[in-house]
């Protein structure tokens, strides 16, 4: 049965690197994705040999059992195929490439995996990374080590584990099957795009319900947008859905759809490296698979990282820690310079500090008692010292303190005293 949906595909070179290691196939009923690793040359090479190697794959099959099968078949042929390319040719020791493949047989998907390219799926409004990465930063993931937005960003995240390549005649591919349904868009595409457009992004893209081919281009403009610094390859299916099925003609992207007899370009020296450090790093290999020994040297490394990112982080604290104090112990002094004129119980008092207090923390304290009672002062003076006199200095306080004592003093002579009682005088006992 040969499948029903459309599908598109598309590849870029992108910003930074000066040729295109990754390839990419949509056909009738396989669809896959190939990122090459190898430098210069053999990365073109790797990615364009697993897609023609996969390419007869492209066909109905009676069972996904068959599928599966012949997958696993291919993907070992290609293997194969890289160790003896790179014995023929020397100068492509050390290529290799990603592979994320799609078999579409009947209302299933067949997928076949291995590397860091990525299979995503849309459904029910909702995008789900379906592949794991084979990278030591995904290690440290699933271990609980560093996070996924860390792992985003980590120096190591090109380290592959497990690759196709020319130093491994079986290669390990994560094989699974899953339901499909009609709506379905399964996008499989190299780290070139899932490095730098984020889920979110990607989710806002397939909500847009345009066809695989503007879809695709889409995506394509935001990790244009974004910086593009490694070959960008997407090829995306839709299953059933409202888009008419194209053309049973495959599309071939990317460097496998060059002539099969690829052309290595000459190493060259570089030159003005020190004003171009971008255009350096163009030519370097975007993945690296480490030998055996090299992952404990790795594990250590990150260790020491993390160490450094704690101490980091505690020396950052203190430092925060440290303004705030020299912040609070400034402002405390400066409060300390002001003055003002207020009450306690009964009497008038000149206060050094501000009238404000922070929580339970007093910002005044009592300097001197002027021993002038609140209830010898005219009424509109006890007003104002109830709510505080704010005074510029110790000498304007006691000035302030000197007209409070004069209108005190007002008050007191103008209350009349009071009248002593009369004195009783003895009297004799009559009698």
């Amino acid at each position: 049965m040969v499948f029903e949906g459309s599908s598109a595909a598309i590849s870029h070179t992108g910003k930074v690197r000066s040729n295109n290691q990754d390839s990419g196939y949509s056909g009738a009923n396989l669809f896959v994705v190939a990122d090459g690793m190898g430098g210069h040359a053999g990365g073109d090479v790797a990615s364009s040999i697993a897609i023609h190697r996969l390419e007869p794959l492209d066909q109905p099959y009676t069972s996904v059992e068959d599928a599966q099968a012949s997958l696993q078949a291919a993907a070992t042929t290609a293997a194969g195929d890289l160790i003896r390319a790179a014995k023929d040719r020397p100068e492509l020791a050390g290529l290799g490439t990603t592979l994320s493949a799609i078999i579409m047989v009947d209302d299933y998907a067949v997928i076949g995996h291995i590397g860091d390219s990525r299979i995503y799926l849309y459904r029910d409004d909702a995008v789900t990374q379906i592949t794991a990465d084979h990278t030591f930063v995904q290690r440290l993931v699933d271990s609980g080590r560093i996070t996924p937005e860390e792992a985003r960003y980590h120096p190591r995240r090109s380290v592959l584990m497990r690759v196709l390549s020319d130093m491994d005649a079986d290669p390990e591919l994560d094989m699974f099957v899953m339901h499909t349904q009609p709506g379905d868009r399964w996008l499989l595409c190299s780290d070139g795009l899932s490095g730098v457009v984020d889920e979110a992004h990607i989710l806002k893209a397939m909500r847009m319900g345009m066809a695989p081919g503007r879809t695709a281009d889409n995506l394509l403009k935001q990790a244009l947008d974004g910086g593009a610094p490694d070959n960008v390859t997407i090829v995306l299916v839709e299953v059933g859905g409202q888009h008419a099925m194209h053309s049973g003609t495959a599309t071939i992207v990317g460097s496998a759809s060059n002539p099969a007899n690829i052309t290595v370009p000459p190493v060259r020296a570089p030159r003005g490296n020190w004003l171009h450090p971008v255009r350096q790093a163009a030519n370097e290999p975007s993945h690296f698979e480490p030998a055996p020994e090299y992952l404990e040297e790795l594990i250590e490394e990150d260790r020491r990282r993390a160490k450094r990112r704690r101490l980091g982080w505690i020396a950052g604290m203190l430092v925060v820690v440290a303004m705030l104090v020299f912040a609070a112990f400034a402002a405390y002094s400066w409060t300390q310079t002001r003055y003002f004129v207020g009450a306690d119980e009964d009497s008038v008092v000149i206060y050094q500090g501000v009238q404000q207090n922070i929580g339970p923390i007093t910002l005044s304290t009592p300097l001197r008692d002027t021993d002038i009672l609140l209830a010898n002062l005219p009424p509109y003076q006890r007003d104002s010292v109830e709510r505080t006199i704010t005074a510029r200095s110790f000498s304007d306080a006691e000035a302030i303190v000197t007209r409070l004592q004069a209108g005190a003093d007002r008050v007191i002579g103008e209350t009349p005293l009071p009248t002593p009682l009369p004195t009783e005088t003895p009297t004799e006992d009559a009698g």
